[in-house]
């Protein structure tokens, strides 16, 4: 008989951790929604073992590299980098914003392109998941994450998630 393994994760589920931003979903008939936007909320579930404090990781350390990732995305329009059909182009201080028959010129400061081939919420959660494993690495190089979750909800109850297991 096996002994039992013990594991140990934090949620983080605060009302702060949040952005809001614009966007347009492109279908895969080629249809697309029109430009809006949504004041998404993030969730984090982090598995790892404990440290020699008996933590996961500190949440005062965390949440603010949560949040961090999440003032880069508001108030934006965000835009999916790797779609093939949609382009960005610089056009002085603007981006030129082409899909199909649309034009957008927009400051370009108010814009972020991700590198995502659509900005579904759940290709925002594995951006953000993926941009905060990164941080995480760089802040601790030594954590080994079992499973790192992420959670975008853009109204509420209807959230896209991406998992990542180490």
């Amino acid at each position: 008989m096996t002994a039992p393994r013990e594991a140990w994760s934090i949620e983080i589920d605060k009302d702060y951790l949040k952005f809001s931003a614009a966007h347009f979903l492109i279908f895969p008939d080629g249809s697309a929604e029109r430009l809006h936007g949504h004041n998404y909320r993030v969730y984090v579930d982090l598995h790892t073992d404990l440290d020699a404090h008996g933590l996961v990781v500190n949440f005062q350390e965390i949440k603010p590299m949560v949040r961090a990732i999440c003032d880069e995305l508001d108030e934006h329009l965000l835009i999916p980098g790797r779609h093939p059909v949609l382009t960005v182009t610089r056009d002085g201080e603007h981006l030129e914003i082409r899909y199909r028959e649309r034009r957008y010129l927009v400051p370009a400061d108010e814009v972020v392109v991700l590198p995502i081939g659509n900005t579904s919420a759940e290709n925002l959660a594995a951006w953000f998941g993926r941009t905060l494993r990164e941080r995480m690495r760089h802040a601790w190089p030594g954590l080994v994450v079992r499973r790192l979750s992420i959670g975008v909800e853009e109204t509420p109850g209807q959230r896209g998630v991406w998992a990542l297991s180490e």
